[in-house]
């Protein structure tokens, strides 16, 4: 039996009327990144020495956005206080009210949200990142409304927010979408109600928004087919601490009991597997032997699974430390290509699938590249070519041929368009014999901590530099 909620502030819903006649959109918003810094790369180089990962970016974003749910303070370690996309969540949370305070030194944030006083974030950060989109779930479940921009982010192909909105309708929610807005407030006046939901596709995104909402809702709430990333249970873990009750997170199916107030916690940010699995492929691609933490060994299986495959040694050296070989007298001869297809965890992980494109470009034999996840995530394939790569592209499939049927790669000047692929053109300009240059670097920021910084680290000639203004 569902029990009454004790919700701090009474609901005030949005008196906005939006035109009957409009066809509701939505579909997400693509980021723009104004054009200023590039990266300059001079190879081939050789890689040496240790890097050290930063806290997930993924997970970052949604734990930040899951402190609304929450009373008293949350403090937030091994945050990656330098991305792009954190301090736009930062911005995100103080236009709604919340009072932040962080060590950029140890990056720790603490968050407190009892002043929030409004449930519309600033809609010009909104439509910077995807992760905004994050609030919706938490303002919904704590304050019975909302009203978000629908979310930015790269442009890869479409991710529609549908899953988020059916799912909320399922809670007891009325989402209305016009304006590049999505209006969502408790059809009951009081409040989300437990539910069950089955997702089309498994969406990290809309299992995440969900399991927020939820955990506050009156009764229990069930969600099948639910993603089982590593950040979902890193969420999972969050909400539990917070005095939640999720139950399910790594499988399929989700059990919710929701609580009629969470109380601030404590957390640690895990290793950014995607970061982690980033370096793994620069060793390969550049025949180096580094060594990476901390990282879990386990979320990236089939990436490690892959490498071993091409012929790299990969030794874990303690419970969060890995070593990646690929110099030639380790492999004894050119790694071998290998296939690949995207698909949600446990599978190859989407976010990995250009970065390993750059290093197939290396490998002997031919390789299919398939991606399962996103329709426009090949956008990469094209500046790849103009340092002589050699790719044929059908669809969401590419054909990538390996050294042995054309010559190195070479130098050239490039322009990055989304995150991933910008750091496949760096991986691939590591290699390149000559000098290779990189615009929208804006958006490599996003999602990569001190990039350039770590890779000079490690022996990398890598410059970053801001073009001069022209005269007029």
């Amino acid at each position: 039996m569902a029990t009454s909620l004790c919700y701090a502030k009474p609901f005030k819903l949005f008196s906005l009327q939006f035109p009957q006649t409009q066809k509701p959109q939505i579909r997400t918003q693509t980021t723009q990144i104004r054009e200023a810094e590039t990266l300059t790369i001079t190879g081939p180089t050789q890689l040496s020495g240790h890097v050290p990962i930063s806290g997930s970016k993924n997970s970052s974003l949604c734990l930040l956005a899951a402190t609304l749910l929450c009373s008293n303070s949350c403090l937030l370690h091994n945050v990656p206080t330098g991305l792009s996309d954190t301090k736009a969540m930062l911005s995100i949370l103080r236009s709604l009210g919340a009072k932040i305070e962080f060590n950029e030194r140890n990056k720790e944030i603490l968050v407190n949200t009892d002043g929030v006083g409004r449930v519309e974030p600033c809609l010009e950060e909104m439509r910077k990142i995807r992760g905004g989109f994050f609030v919706i779930g938490p303002l919904l479940a704590r304050f019975g409304e909302a009203v978000v921009g629908l979310p930015g982010g790269c442009d890869i192909g479409e991710r529609p927010v549908d899953l988020h909105v059916r799912g909320l309708r399922a809670l007891g929610a009325t989402v209305e979408i016009s304006y590049g807005r999505v209006l969502a407030y408790s059809a009951n006046g009081k409040g989300l109600v437990g539910g069950s939901f089955h997702l089309d596709f498994p969406s990290v995104g809309a299992t995440e928004t969900l399991m927020m909402a939820a955990s506050m809702a009156d009764g229990v709430t069930v969600l099948s087919n639910v993603a089982k990333e590593p950040e979902v249970i890193d969420l999972a873990r969050f909400l539990n601490d917070s005095g939640a009750c999720v139950y399910g997170a790594g499988s399929d199916k989700l059990l919710i009991k929701g609580k009629c107030q969470l109380r601030g916690c404590e957390c640690y940010v895990p290793p950014d597997r995607i970061e982690a699995g980033t370096f793994m492929l620069a060793a390969a691609i550049t025949r180096s032997l580094i060594s990476i933490s901390p990282v879990t060994p386990s979320h990236l299986s089939c990436l490690i699974d892959k490498l071993k495959i091409a012929g790299c040694k990969i030794t874990r050296c303690n419970n969060d430390t890995l070593e990646v070989s690929a110099i030639p007298e380790n492999v004894c001869e050119n790694l071998r290509g290998f296939n690949v297809r995207t698909s949600p965890f446990p599978g190859f992980p989407t976010d990995l699938q250009p970065p390993t494109m750059a290093l197939l470009t290396t490998c002997s034999g031919s390789s299919i590249v398939e991606e399962s996840v996103f329709d426009r995530r090949l956008g990469h394939v094209r500046e790849l070519q103009k340092l002589g790569a050699k790719i044929q592209v059908c669809g969401s499939t590419a054909l990538v041929f390996g050294r042995e049927t054309r010559s190195a790669l070479h130098g050239s000047q490039l322009r990055a368009a989304d995150l991933r692929g910008g750091v496949a053109l760096v991986l691939a300009g590591l290699v390149a014999e000559g000098t290779t240059e990189i615009s929208g670097i804006g958006h490599i920021g996003r999602g990569y901590e001190n990039l350039d910084t770590k890779l000079q680290f490690l022996g990398a000639d890598i410059k970053r530099s801001i073009p001069m203004a022209s005269q007029l």
